[in-house]
C-alpha cells in the first residue's frame, strides 16, 4: 500500500467516525457541527466521500455473480391450479413482465420461496 492510499484510508476512517458520532446524537447536523466546531459543508463533503467509498467497495452487479434462488413447488400444486383456475387470486403482484397470483390455499413455504426469488430479479 502506498502513502496516498494509506492517507485516504486514514481520512475515510476519521470521517466515518465523525459521521457516526453526529448521527448517533439526537441533534441536527447543523447543531452538532456548531457544537463540535465543524463546518457543515465539510461534514457533507466527508459524508459524500464515505458514501462513494462504500459504493466502490460493493461487488459489481455486472460481475456475473448473480445467484439463483431455488423455488420448491410442491407436487400437489397442479391440483390447486385446477381448483383456482376459475377463481380470482387473493393477491396479484405485477413485477415488470412477471405476474404472480397467490391464492389462500398457497403454502407459507411456497410464498416465502417465491418472494425470496423475486428479491433477486432485476
Amino acid at each position: 500500500m502506498n502513502t496516498r492510499e494509506a492517507t485516504r484510508k486514514y481520512r475515510l476512517n476519521q470521517w466515518t467516525e465523525i459521521i457516526r458520532e453526529c448521527r448517533s446524537s439526537d441533534q441536527t447536523v447543523s447543531v452538532w457541527c456548531a457544537e463540535h466546531d465543524i463546518n457543515p459543508k465539510s461534514y457533507y463533503y466527508w459524508l459524500r466521500r464515505v458514501r462513494e467509498a462504500a459504493c466502490e467497495a460493493l461487488p459489481s452487479i455486472a460481475s456475473g455473480s448473480n445467484t439463483i434462488v431455488p423455488v420448491d413447488i410442491p407436487s400437489h400444486s397442479a391440483k390447486y391450479s385446477s381448483i383456482y383456475q376459475d377463481s380470482s387470486p387473493d393477491i396479484l403482484i405485477h413485477f415488470g413482465s412477471v405476474t404472480l397470483e397467490i391464492h389462500n390455499g398457497a403454502s407459507t413455504a411456497l410464498i416465502e420461496n417465491t418472494l425470496r426469488a423475486l428479491q433477486n430479479v432485476r
